[in-house]
């Protein structure tokens, strides 16, 4: 090998080496592995007829998960994104499931990131649940108590499958729209909706808007208005919701729609044939909280919401009262206890009981790694 070929073979190496280091760092990634564990005991007054009045539950404040976040920079400040989350009941280890799929991964999506905004694609939450629990949930600490939630009365199931979503941020002011296939399921899933909210100084408010398409091509349409304020120790949020549903579902929208309106964690209100020949809902809420010290918080939170159908039958009104403390042990275990009262109204709605009137108690331990 002569010299000059000698001095282009070192001249490509070195070009090599750079163009892979170039590469390698554009490249970096990270890999992080999160998680919450909770577990807790929970009783009610007058059970339904097939339920139990104490039983431990695998998640009182929060659901219990597992996750994987894959962050990776590509360089030119764009990021791909890659989120998969796994939901489990603590008590039995065995693994939630969402409605209607019964997904054994409830987050499943990856995306870009850059000046362009953030579009992800997959299974992931929908702009409703993203934009109450960004921007007036009830505890700073915890969107929700998990074992009480009036408010997925403003989620329609919180998230959907084969989702495109769309965020982006101007200062103080973020947006986002979605998009999801219906792919031809038997309990439909198109939607499209968005929301725009503002944050700044402590105070955050915002509007959103989604529908979801059922199977028979009939629609629920659903918005949601509210706002926080946070000042010192003090926390305060107000909220509304409204969902109206289109008249003469079949039995699959039926069950549809009984997943999105009832369940136990919103104090019963729903699931049963008076319950789902209502065609409107809405739901007001109104709470505050306060930071007694750096380690206990204190909550407490009023909802009223109210249904109303083609004949009077079905109309009705309930009202939930919940109170929650919790004491945090570190940055990651916190303790909890929770009450909680829901009041049925108007003479046509009970509980599969018979009662109008239930009464809770849940008390806990979490830990977030």
């Amino acid at each position: 090998m002569n010299k000059v070929a000698a001095k282009r073979l070192v001249a490509l190496g070195a070009i090599a080496l750079v163009s892979g280091s170039a590469f390698a760092q554009a490249g970096a990634s990270s890999v992080q592995l999160y998680g919450i564990v909770d577990v807790g005991y929970r009783h009610i007054s007058n059970p339904d007829p097939t339920a139990a009045s104490s039983q431990m539950i695998g998640g009182g404040m929060s659901q219990s998960r597992w996750g994987i976040n894959v962050n990776e920079d590509l360089g030119g400040g764009t990021k791909a994104l890659v989120n998969l989350e796994n939901r489990f009941t603590t008590d039995n280890g065995a693994t939630a499931g969402g409605y209607p799929n019964g997904s054994y991964f409830q987050q499943s999506w990856v995306g870009l990131q850059g000046g362009f905004g953030r579009v992800t694609l997959g299974r992931q939450y929908n702009v409703l649940f993203d934009l109450v629990t960004s921007t007036y949930a009830s505890y700073p600490y915890s969107p929700y108590m998990e074992a009480y939630k009036p408010e997925i009365g403003f989620s329609l199931l919180a998230r959907a499958d084969n989702m495109v979503k769309y965020t982006a941020e101007v200062g103080p002011i973020r947006g986002a729209l979605q998009y999801s296939f219906d792919e031809k399921a038997a309990t439909g899933g198109k939607t499209m909706g968005g929301y725009v909210r503002y944050a700044a100084d402590g105070l955050a408010a915002g509007l959103g808007y989604q529908d979801y398409e059922f199977a028979s091509g009939k629609k629920i349409k659903a918005w949601t208005l509210g706002g926080s304020y946070r000042t010192g120790p003090m926390y305060f949020n107000l909220g509304y919701g409204e969902n109206k549903v289109d008249s003469n579902l079949s039995a699959a929208d039926a069950g549809v729609l009984g997943a999105m309106w009832g369940s136990a964690a919103n104090g019963g209100f729903g699931g049963g044939a008076m319950f789902l020949n209502a065609n409107k809902r809405s739901i007001y809420k109104i709470g505050a909280g306060y930071q007694v010290t750096p380690q206990l918080n204190l909550g407490a939170h009023f909802f009223h919401a109210k249904q109303t159908g083609a004949t009077s039958a079905v109309d009705a009104n309930v009202n939930f009262l919940t109170f929650a403390a919790d004491y945090a042990f570190s940055k990651r275990t916190d303790a909890y206890l929770e009450l909680d009262n829901t009041k049925l109204k108007g003479g046509n709605i009970t509980f599969a009981n018979g009662a109008t009137s239930r009464n809770g108690i849940t008390v806990g331990l979490r830990h977030r790694f």
